[in-house]
């Protein structure tokens, strides 16, 4: 077993409330229960040996010959991982029963079984918990060679096996040593449960072959609604499933990721909680679930969202704030894990998150552009939540804030803020007479249109010829790639066009984007970070609306490239390829399918034209450097 093996050797698995990652190896190393958001019973990604981890592998004899490979069950969440060694060739399933239900519920079942296919192979299990992020003890009752029970606080983790597989104590932790033939199979099912709650049935193999069964139907059966029907089925697919696996069910909250503390550069404090709903990433993904075809989903974020804009009760007194727990609550307070040594040596690693309380005005635009792209603005109820936060946007719209990228290093008059607001009163305008709802219009427009000139006017770099990332600086951001998707601008505009070349000459490093340059513009952090996927999938989309489609293809193909073995991407890419922050990230995979759908709708357009991107090929692959031109020049991608 690996002390920290790399971000991307992991794959998920999950139950719509809560969800684990599982590596390449066959340890679970993460585990939150009963939610996305609750403290951990496993977490040895985070500390080696005081996280704990649940291991089921085959062995060698001698320590060594095993190979392993991972892959998922086409269209599900079945996770295999294969162990193939001189003795013969075994396979662990993991996964979760799904629990799509509106109630949630303090009981989830882990499934784990090992079989093999060909020959003999010996195999060991140890379940190590460590609850509340290894602070809590726990104990151990081992009721019979079948079942254990270890409890922590507040939570009991119940380790039961199949039949001809007897649990054996380890301290306070749970072993078993077995060997399987051909055709022979065993399995171990953690249940982590209420403490007091009534022990789970003994498992029977029969029972977890129907499991396994129902799993696999309820994920081919949910991906049936999606209409994509494009050049890359395969991996939207896998995007999809992993948005839906990291939907809470009950309320239909998205997190931005599985797991806290990863960090953006190994050893360094970039190290943050991304295990809560951002009112920015969920929002954005209305309209892609809706193309996708996943109505439900969308409705259900965005009844989600309506609730937050009614509850209000934010610790600043605005109407929103920019992330909440699953369950709507407001309240993230920080902490750091002192006694937490961080995926190989990176500190600090902090539970819950300060930007939580950061004023980032943008969200008010992804929130209107939601609501009014899935109706709910028309209803009398969303309605009366978005105008009420219009008219105290109108007030309040015109300051500094920390920005999209909740920067540390103070408040600035960031471009994308206003760019998103532009979006919030232009959503408004459009509702009001759309529906034919109350409200005060023209104050709502003449706000728009100020913003606009606003943005025209100081968001503009004369001498970069570019649209930059805020009135006092000449520093491009990434962010700004959504200028034309919202509308702002034609994909065609020379403005735009320039402010495009100008990141490509930039931030673009061999089709991989940075979100802006933090050595020009400090974000009061220490250290660096890699480039960033969404950004990188939002180059992908713009590339395709300017018209450069032999560019955004060769880019985008090259993306996919830097998916993990089973599809999975998490927040950043680094210097070697390798992939940093937290994982799987939501708005990577959603910017994929965003990126993807764009492209087939270009290119089928221009099915006849044998230059499509009106970019040379030797220049995509970057063996020429033709000029540029307004029409469709290369850039540095």
């Amino acid at each position: 077993m690996e002390r920290y093996p790399p971000i991307a050797e992991h794959g998920m698995v999950g139950d719509l409330q809560t969800a684990a990652l599982v590596s390449s190896d066959g340890t679970v190393d993460w585990w939150c229960t009963p939610r996305f958001d609750s403290p951990s019973v496993f977490a040895s990604l985070l500390d080696s040996e005081r996280g704990g981890h649940c291991r089921l592998a085959a062995e060698h004899p001698d320590g060594n010959g095993i190979s392993v490979r991972q892959l998922y069950l086409s269209d599900t969440a079945v996770l295999i991982t294969r162990f193939m060694g001189p003795g013969g060739v075994g396979e662990v399933a993991d996964f979760m029963p799904p629990v799509d239900s509106p109630m949630p519920t303090d009981r989830h079942r882990l499934i784990r079984v090992a079989r093999v296919v060909r020959g003999r192979l010996p195999f060991t299990f140890a379940c190590r918990p460590r609850f509340d992020y290894g602070r809590a003890p726990h104990t151990l009752r081992l009721t019979d060679d079948h079942a254990a029970v270890l409890c922590g606080p507040g939570t009991n983790l119940h380790v039961q096996s199949t039949t001809g597989v007897p649990l054996r104590a380890e301290g306070d932790d749970v072993t078993a040593r077995f060997t399987l033939s051909a055709g022979q199979a065993a399995a171990f099912v953690l249940t982590s449960a209420a403490e007091g709650a009534p022990p789970p049935p003994a498992p029977l193999l029969q029972g977890i072959a129907e499991d396994v069964d129902e799993c696999r139907l309820f994920w081919l059966s949910w991906l049936r609604s999606c209409t994509y029907r494009g050049r890359w089925q395969d991996m939207v697919n896998r995007s999809a499933i992993t948005l839906k696996l990291l939907t809470y069910a009950p309320t239909g909250a998205p997190v931005a990721a599985a797991t806290m503390g990863l960090p953006e550069q190994v050893g360094g404090e970039r190290n943050w909680d991304y295990r809560y709903t951002w009112i920015r990433d969920a929002s954005l993904s209305v309209g892609a679930l809706i193309d996708l075809g996943f109505e439900t989903e969308a409705y259900t974020f965005r009844r989600w969202l309506r609730e937050r804009v009614e509850a209000g009760g934010t610790a600043s007194g605005d109407p929103l704030q920019i992330m909440y727990r699953v369950d709507g609550d407001p309240h993230l307070t920080e902490e750091i894990l002192d006694h937490l040594e961080g995926y190989r040596g990176s500190r600090p690693v902090r539970a819950g998150n300060a930007a939580a309380d950061q004023l980032q005005l943008d969200i008010y635009g992804e929130a209107s552009d939601a609501l009014a792209v899935g109706g709910d603005i028309g209803a009398v109820r969303g309605w009366t939540a978005l105008s009420g936060v219009l008219d105290w946007l109108t007030d309040h719209w015109d300051r500094p804030d920390e920005g999209i990228w909740e920067t540390r290093g103070g408040r600035q008059n960031f471009t994308y803020s206003r760019l998103m607001t532009w979006v919030a009163f232009d959503r408004g305008v459009r509702a009001a007479t759309r529906f034919s709802r109350p409200g005060d219009v023209r104050r709502w427009t003449e706000a728009r249109d100020t913003v606009f000139h606003q943005i025209v006017q100081r968001g503009w770099h004369e001498k970069r010829q570019a649209y930059v990332q805020h009135f006092d600086t000449d520093v491009l951001d990434a962010s700004l790639l959504l200028m034309p998707r919202v509308g702002f601008l034609s994909p065609h505009d020379p403005d735009w066009i320039s402010t495009l070349d100008a990141m490509d000459a930039e931030l673009v490093s061999d089709s991989l984007v940075y979100r802006y340059d933090p050595a020009a513009s400090p974000d009061g952090l220490r250290g660096s970070e890699g480039t960033f996927n969404l950004c990188s999938f939002l180059y992908v989309e713009a590339l395709a609306r300017t018209g450069r489609l032999l560019q955004a293809r060769h880019a985008f193909d090259k993306m996919l490239t830097y998916a993990n073995h089973v599809g999975l991407f998490a927040e950043e890419i680094g210097p070697s390829g390798e992939q940093l922050g937290n994982f799987p990230q939501a708005f990577t995979h959603l910017s994929l399918v965003t990126a993807a759908m764009a492209l087939d709708e270009e290119l089928g357009r221009t099915t006849n034209r044998a230059d499509a991107g009106r970019t040379r090929s030797l220049a995509v692959l970057g063996l020429t450097a033709p000029p540029e031109s307004a029409d469709g020049g290369t850039g540095g991608g």
